[in-house]
């Protein structure tokens, strides 16, 4: 096991722990945070080893400044209606927010299907970079019906890259290791809806809206915090 592949498993049993001892402390909720419906957002506090970790995690997708004051990371399964509609709405906001920095990862957890796009994904970022990994991204969620590896590879093909490049690098060993890690890091913070989203050292489980998650990254850059005064 590699050095890199150690730190990953160690941190990810503290990010464990620390989960757990939130929810006991805290119950489900760690601030009162509603969805653009009103109804509870469910949230909770993690450890303060997650972020270096995530920056690192292979397979990670970035978009917008390194300068930003805010980053936020997107956890989701290309099979998610929420996800679907996330997408879009993301993409107005990373617009519109020029401070906000959106990091984006596979979850692949509804189907074996979603687990075959997101290798395709992994391919297309390994060969081509972040920029058109998130246009693959945004333009695989405009893509009718249930998605699957060949529609995946259809849109990277349509974006420039061949299929056999494609498949033979979405086939390859460091693509299954780094989808590996993007499971576990989900897994292990507990993160057993799609989406889900990391932000200012809490994690806030399914999609709230376009509004709600706007007043949280509004929030974090007031007083660093999901929600201020709790």
């Amino acid at each position: 096991m590699s050095l890199n592949r150690r730190r990953f498993m160690a941190v990810s049993a503290v990010l464990a722990t620390g989960i757990g001892q939130a929810r006991a402390e805290t119950g489900e909720g760690w601030y009162a945070i509603r969805s653009d419906e009103g109804t509870p957002v469910q949230n909770l506090r993690l450890p303060v080893e997650l972020f270096s970790e995530v920056d690192e995690l292979p397979g990670l997708i970035r978009v917008g400044s390194e300068a930003a004051d805010v980053t936020l990371v997107e956890f989701y399964d290309y099979n998610c209606p929420f996800c679907r509609k996330a997408a879009k709405d993301l993409e107005v906001l990373i617009s519109a927010d020029k401070g906000l920095r959106l990091g984006l990862v596979n979850n692949p957890i509804l189907s074996p299907q979603s687990k075959d796009a997101a290798r395709i994904e992994l391919a297309v970022l390994k060969l081509r970079g972040s920029a058109l990994a998130y246009d693959f991204h945004r333009r695989l969620y405009r893509v009718p019906g249930k998605i699957d590896g060949e529609k995946a590879l259809a849109v990277a093909v349509e974006l420039g890259s061949t299929r056999d490049e494609i498949t033979r690098v979405a086939g390859g060993a460091d693509i299954g290791e780094a989808l590996e890690w993007q499971l576990r890091l989900a897994a292990s913070l507990g993160f057993a809806a799609t989406p889900s989203f990391l932000i200012a050292g809490a994690g806030v489980l399914g999609y709230p809206g376009p509004k709600s998650l706007a007043r949280i990254v509004a929030s974090v850059r007031q007083c660093d915090e999901i929600a201020c005064g709790g």
